[in-house]
């Protein structure tokens, strides 16, 4: 141990204690909270501990979460000026009260490198509002990983509504949200950086399940996720979204996956027996650089849709994608997809047999080009890279084999 340096500690707490401790934690302690109801919401505020010595507030039994029962007026879980602090193995009830579950609080200067994990976020859903994991001033870093979003207003939501306090550098995987009035995940546009963000970021979006199977549509219809524009100029406007690995489940009225900017789609298994698939189209902005590939689509309405907007100097590519849809691709730089009609039929097959199955139904596609193979395999993950001769690059499913339907 360093000269100086503080022994981390482990506390042990329950619901009528637990309170007395958040204020003292200090870089690598862990706050093990007992099984119980804990009703005085979890204030974390002013703390921060070490890239390699994080605060953790967890259960001390992963098996038996603590649950936080929502109050009035209150966000359940309350992050102002945070770095380095993880979060596990809790349950969060919201009982359907107008608060947030988790929010990183608008007065915030900061809530850097949070970790999510393995939680139990459920019924916030007095209006589209409620959020089950919000920020609301300049988040950097976190990772939200392995948990359960269901029947809540939306399930997350990041940044805020004017461009401002933008979410950098994040990383969403195989998270399962369901049951959402509006959006299941949106991240919205950005205008400017801070100063101390200087290099550039990509947002990971993977391995998720995205359902909005039993929505209804009306006037809180929203598609399962929207992307916005990163900066588009400066420090930022070279960061991108990597969307890939993930399942995204119907949608009555609005698209399962809508953005702008500057993203990668690849690798994900869409499926709407009610609509559209993919929406590439201005927002905020306008669609940048696209690469759109190696998907399998299935969609009753339009399986890929781009429409490019303003400034023809951006390229949006759409290429060696199963698409099963009454418009299958329309619009994009369009090579090498397989594409076939819509049957409804098609919805009675697992998502993970889907691409073989509509593979089946079709001649064998041309092998794609092997400088085109070279540069999609810069993707991170891309499971073409390990069939460098394929046809088409299937769709693999790598979620938690219990978030699978």
């Amino acid at each position: 141990m360093l000269a100086g340096a503080v022994a981390a500690a482990d506390y042990r707490a329950g619901a009528e204690d637990y309170r007395d401790y958040v204020r003292q934690l200090q870089p690598g302690d862990r706050l093990l909270l007992e099984p119980g109801d804990y009703r005085q919401g979890l204030p974390l505020h002013n703390l921060s501990g070490r890239a390699d010595r994080p605060i953790v507030v967890e259960a001390a039994d992963p098996a038996a979460p603590p649950r936080f029962i929502a109050r009035p007026r209150a966000n359940t879980v309350s992050l102002v000026n945070v770095r380095h602090l993880v979060l596990r193995h809790l349950e969060l009830d919201g009982g359907n009260l107008p608060v947030d579950a988790i929010k990183a609080e608008g007065h915030s200067r900061y809530a850097d490198y949070i970790t999510l994990e393995s939680l139990h976020i459920h019924d916030h859903a007095a209006s589209q509002q409620n959020v089950g994991i919000s920020t609301k001033c300049p988040a950097l870093g976190w990772v939200v990983r392995g948990n359960r979003i269901e029947r809540v207003g939306t399930g997350m939501y990041f940044g805020d509504s004017d461009g401002s306090d933008p979410f950098v550098g994040g990383m969403i995987e195989a998270n399962r949200i369901t049951h959402t009035l509006g959006y299941n995940l949106q991240i919205k546009h950005q205008t400017t950086r801070p100063e101390d963000q200087t290099a550039r970021y990509d947002t990971v979006i993977r391995y998720n399940v995205f359902s909005k199977s039993d929505a209804v549509a009306g006037p809180q219809a929203r598609p399962n996720v929207l992307l916005g524009h990163v900066p588009p100029m400066g420090t930022g406007s070279e960061d991108r979204y990597l969307v890939y690995g993930n399942l995204f489940l119907h949608n009555p009225s609005e698209a399962l996956l809508q953005a702008e900017g500057r993203v990668a789609v690849y690798d994900n298994v869409f499926i709407n027996g009610s609509g559209d698939a993919i929406h590439i189209q201005p927002h905020n902005d306008v669609p940048r650089d696209m690469a759109i590939f190696s998907n399998t689509v299935l969609a009753s309405g339009a399986g890929i849709l781009v429409r490019q907007g303003k400034g023809t100097a951006w390229r949006q590519r759409v290429i060696a994608n199963v698409v099963a849809a009454t418009s299958p691709v329309l619009g994009g730089e369009a090579v090498h997809n397989v594409t076939l009609a819509y049957r409804p039929d098609f919805l009675n097959l697992a998502a993970a047999e889907l691409t073989a199955h509509l593979l089946a139904e079709v001649q064998p596609p041309a092998r794609l080009p092997a400088a085109l193979v070279g540069e999609l395999a810069a993707y991170p993950d891309w499971q073409g890279a390990s069939h460098p001769g394929a046809r088409v690059a299937p769709a693999v499913l790598r979620m938690p084999e219990a978030f699978r339907p």
